[in-house]
């Protein structure tokens, strides 16, 4: 299957115009499954809890009808990042097809102003079986957890799809080891830009990667550059867990041993 990272540079609270430029990025390159970054359409840096209520929507909000319109016309999956305003607000990402939604995830480890803002996800690490395989999401700062990727692969994940909004350097790198350490593929979809709102300045690294069971860099974007990188994956790669004839790291796990 081919996945694509589509790296963006919102402009914050221009929600119509972010989706429009991120539509057009995933127009001009084929794919089976999209990633788009955390919080694509709306921009991360929030000064306060009225603009994250004006600004996040419903799952079956505009931003889904924009991508779903897309899905059913393209025939493909896309993963992307937005504000979802249900019982709480959440980090969430979306996993839409050309029925509709698949899917949900709510972030689990809030980064920083998150905090303030959004309550923590309440629905685990959900794997989604999908025409071409299983197919895992996590937000951005879960990455930090390696109980989030292990989660999505012991639940048969052999893809993780990984929006981000990265502002420390280590994530790019650190995927490695995550794909590594539990044999599957990740495509991280990072944005670009800096966003100075309320006396609080992120600047974002961009570097959207997909990286392959062996920790093999397939592709990487830039830092400064909106744009997007197709590559072409065979997931069956990822059931294989052995690192040689004795070893297995799912087998192997002793879980009897180790400290909650």
């Amino acid at each position: 299957m081919k996945a694509a990272v589509v790296q963006t540079e919102p402009i914050f609270g221009e929600a119509a115009s972010n989706v429009k430029e991120a539509l057009l990025l995933m127009e001009s390159a084929d794919a089976n499954l999209y990633v788009l970054p955390e919080l694509f359409n709306t921009g991360y840096n929030f000064t306060n809890l009225q603009e994250v209520r004006r600004l996040s929507e419903p799952a079956h909000g505009s931003t889904f009808q924009s991508i779903a319109w897309f899905a059913k016309e393209k025939s493909c999956f896309v993963v992307y990042g937005f504000a979802e305003q249900a019982d709480k607000l959440y980090n969430s990402a979306a996993l839409v097809g050309p029925d509709g939604i698949v899917g949900l995830y709510r972030k689990v480890h809030l980064y920083n102003r998150e905090t303030l803002f959004f309550a923590p996800g309440n629905l685990g690490f959900p794997v989604f079986e999908l025409p071409f395989g299983k197919v895992g999401i996590m937000i951005c700062f879960d990455w930090i957890y390696p109980e989030s990727a292990r989660s999505l692969a012991l639940g048969g994940a052999q893809l993780i799809a990984h929006p981000s909004n990265l502002v420390m350097p280590y994530c790019p790198d650190a995927m490695v080891t995550r794909c590594l350490e539990n044999r599957v593929f990740a495509a991280t979809a990072d944005r670009i830009g800096e966003e100075e709102r309320g006396g609080v300045k992120f600047r974002y690294i961009g570097n959207s990667e997909v990286v392959s069971p062996r920790g093999e860099i397939l592709a990487r974007l830039g830092e400064n550059k909106a744009g997007i990188s197709v590559v072409d994956v065979d997931l069956s790669l990822a059931n294989n867990k052995r690192v040689n004839e004795f070893n297995d790291l799912f087998r192997d796990r002793k879980v009897e041993q180790y400290k909650q």
